[in-house]
C-alpha cells in the first residue's frame, strides 16, 4: 500500500467541551476509512484553537500480476513480471531486405491503385504500411507492360524497389503455343533468357530499373490459368546453361508454390546453377517453414515472395504477423512479400484504407528497414509471447506478438549494447499502430504491459 500527501487544510474549531472529531479518507479505489481524532481538551485559557488537519489520499497498489489491467499497453514499474527476454545485441543473424506486395493482373471488384493508395502502401509514416518492394508481372503484351511500368514508377518514387515475375513464357516459346499449360520448348531456352533480360532492359530504359527478374511463377504447379510447369532438373539446367545471359539485373528462382526442399536442393546441389542464381525464392502454400541449409552454406538469400489468406477475421490477421515472425526466426528468410497490396484481404482494402492486416504488417515493415540485421534473443519465458529483434545500423527494434487472451507484463533487457529510450507502437483490437509515450530504460531493461492479442514494436530512439 502506498500513501501520498495531497495537501494541508487549516480548520478553525470552536471547542466547548471534551469531544472526538470524526473524519473520513478516500483510498481512491472506492473504499473509505473512518477515523476519530484524538480527544481535544478545553483549556480555561482559550475559547477557541486552530487545529491543522492533514488530509491523506491512500493509493492502494495490489502486488499481483496484471495490476495494470485497467491500463494495458503501458510501461510498468514495480509490478510482478509475467515474462522475461533478453536481446542479444552481438548475435547477428540474416539481413532483412524488406517487405512487399504485388500488383499483377486485375483483381475483381478492385479499382486501380491511386496515388494516395501508393502512399499508404509504400510510405512509412502514420497510417501507412511501410512496404519497400513491389512485385510486378512480366507480360508479353504491350498494354500490360505499360500498366506495370506505371506501377513500378509509382513505387520507386516512394523509395521502393521492384522485381518482376513471369507467369508464362510467350506462347510462341511453348510446346502448346499457349500461355496456359504446356512447357518451355527446350530449343527456346536461350530465347527465353533473352526475353527476360530484354524486359529488365525495357524497364530500366523507361525509368524503372528492376531489382531482379524471376524465371517462373510456381513452376511446380499446373494451373488452369496462365502458367508453365518446370521440373527441378529443367529449372536447374536453365539456370546453369542460360542464367549467365541475364545481365541487366539479378536473377531469382524458383518461386515454388510451396517450400519444397527436394526441388530447391536439386538446384543448389549444382555449383554451376548456383553461380548464376542471386536469390532463392519460394511461396508458402505448403511445404512448411524450414531453413535451407544449402542456401545458407552457399551464401544465398531466401525470399518468401508470395502468400495470401482470404480470411479477414481478427485472428487470421494476427496470424499474418505470426507468419512474418516465423519466416524470419524459423526459416531465416530475408524478405516477406504478400500477394495483392490492394484487396479485401490485402494491406489496404478495396476502399483504399489500411486494413487490420496491413497495420499488423506495418508493425514490422515501418520499423525494420532494408538492410536491417536480425538479432538473437533468449527464449522468452512465456511461450505464447513471440519476440524478434533487429537493428537498423545501431538502433534496435523489438517486435512482440502477444497471442494470448490476457495482458502480459513483459520485461525486455538488452545485452552487449546500451539502450536509453524506446517508443512503443501498438496494434490491437482497439489500436492501429498507435504510438505510445517514450520509455526510459533502467539498467538496460524495461517492463511493458502487452495487451491481449496484440503486436507491439519498440523502436530505439
Amino acid at each position: 500500500m502506498g500513501m501520498q500527501v495531497l495537501g494541508t487544510m487549516q480548520v478553525r474549531l470552536t471547542i466547548k467541551k471534551l469531544t472526538k472529531i470524526p473524519f473520513s479518507l478516500s483510498a481512491g479505489n472506492g473504499q473509505k476509512f473512518k477515523f476519530m481524532s484524538k480527544r481535544i481538551f478545553l483549556s480555561s485559557f482559550f475559547k477557541s484553537i486552530s487545529v491543522p488537519f492533514i488530509f491523506l489520499l491512500f493509493v492502494i497498489s495490489c502486488s499481483k500480476k496484471n495490476d495494470t489491467k485497467d491500463n494495458p499497453g503501458g510501461s510498468t514499474n514495480n509490478v510482478v513480471v509475467d515474462a522475461e527476454v533478453t536481446v542479444l545485441s552481438n548475435e547477428n543473424n540474416q539481413v532483412i531486405q524488406g517487405f512487399g506486395c504485388a500488383t499483377v493482373f486485375n483483381p475483381p471488384e478492385t479499382s486501380p491503385i491511386t496515388s494516395a493508395e501508393f502512399d499508404r502502401l509504400f510510405g512509412a509514416g502514420n497510417n501507412q504500411v511501410g512496404l519497400n518492394f513491389l512485385r510486378i508481372r512480366i507480360a508479353s503484351d504491350d498494354s500490360w507492360r505499360a500498366t506495370e511500368l506505371s506501377h513500378a514508377k509509382a513505387a520507386i518514387q516512394r523509395g521502393a524497389k521492384v522485381f518482376a515475375t513471369p507467369w508464362s513464357p510467350p506462347a510462341r516459346m511453348k510446346t502448346n503455343n499457349n500461355i496456359v499449360g504446356g512447357k518451355l520448348i527446350a530449343d527456346s531456352a536461350g530465347a527465353y533468357a533473352k526475353y527476360l533480360n530484354d524486359f529488365a532492359s525495357y524497364m530500366a530504359a523507361n525509368g524503372a530499373p528492376l531489382y531482379a527478374v524471376s524465371v517462373q511463377n510456381e513452376p511446380d504447379w499446373d494451373p488452369t490459368y496462365e502458367g508453365c510447369v518446370w521440373t527441378a532438373t529443367e529449372m536447374r539446367d536453365f539456370l546453369k546453361n542460360q542464367g549467365a545471359l541475364i545481365t541487366a539485373t539479378r536473377l531469382m528462382a524458383p518461386e515454388l508454390v510451396n517450400n519444397n526442399q527436394t526441388y530447391v536442393n536439386t538446384i543448389l546441389s549444382d555449383d554451376a546453377a548456383v553461380a548464376n542464381l542471386d536469390i532463392l525464392a519460394t511461396h508458402l502454400y505448403g511445404g512448411g517453414l524450414v531453413e535451407n541449409q544449402l542456401a545458407k552454406s552457399k551464401g544465398k538469400e531466401v525470399w518468401m515472395t508470395e502468400h495470401l489468406e482470404t480470411d479477414t477475421t481478427y485472428t487470421a490477421n494476427l496470424n499474418t504477423a505470426v507468419e512474418i515472425h516465423n519466416c524470419f526466426t524459423k526459416a531465416n528468410f530475408n524478405a516477406y512479400i504478400w500477394w495483392y497490396g490492394k484487396r479485401f484481404y490485402g494491406a489496404i482494402g478495396q476502399d483504399g484504407a489500411v486494413t487490420k492486416r496491413g497495420y499488423f504488417m506495418s508493425q514490422f515493415a515501418r520499423f525494420i528497414r532494408e538492410g536491417a540485421v536480425r538479432l538473437g534473443t533468449t527464449l522468452n519465458t512465456r511461450a505464447n509471447v513471440l519476440i524478434s529483434a533487429y537493428k537498423n545500423g545501431t538502433k534496435k527494434v523489438v517486435v512482440i506478438i502477444n497471442t494470448g487472451s490476457g495482458q502480459v507484463n513483459q520485461k525486455i533487457s538488452f545485452k552487449d549494447a546500451a539502450a536509453a529510450t524506446v517508443v512503443p507502437y501498438v496494434t490491437s483490437a482497439t489500436k492501429n499502430a498507435e504510438q505510445g509515450a517514450q520509455i526510459t530504460l533502467s539498467n538496460n531493461s524495461f517492463v511493458y504491459a502487452l495487451p491481449a492479442y496484440s503486436v507491439v514494436s519498440f523502436v530505439e530512439q
